[in-house]
């Protein structure tokens, strides 16, 4: 279960940095994208995705470091570190989403809410002390 806690984490560390980059190259390539929308607009979009990109990378490497330290180690507070953060993050996502129109990122919040759950549920006995 921690390979797989690390490779979400690592996962979510790339989308980040793919967020934060690719997103330059693919929505303000020349002649594309930025055209439709006035610059004020655009420079708006670029800040947006750097920002939430940054964001993703930040909570990927707290997640890989919190799995590699506590999370590993089976101290108390590990799988809460984990868990209850992933519960804030996805209850204030798909919330806002959902209420906003945009039920496609709910859809996407779920599949990695099982991808985080499956391996926190699986090792949930080790940090109650009966495992």
């Amino acid at each position: 279960m921690l390979r797989w806690l690390y490779a979400v984490s690592l996962a979510i560390m790339l989308i980040g940095i793919a967020r934060e980059f690719l997103s330059l190259i693919f929505y303000f390539a020349p002649g594309r994208f930025q055209v439709r929308y006035p610059a004020d607009v655009n420079a708006y979009i670029m800040f947006a995705y750097g920002v939430l990109g940054a964001l993703m990378q930040g909570w990927g490497v707290g997640m890989f470091m919190i799995v590699r330290g506590p999370f590993r180690r089976r101290e108390s507070g590990g799988w809460a570190l984990l868990a209850v953060p992933m519960l804030i993050w996805f209850v204030a996502d798909t919330g806002f989403s959902l209420c906003t129109g945009f039920w496609q990122n709910g859809i996407l919040n779920a599949v990695l809410l099982l991808l985080l759950a499956i391996p926190l549920a699986a090792t949930r006995k080790y940090f109650n002390g009966k495992g």
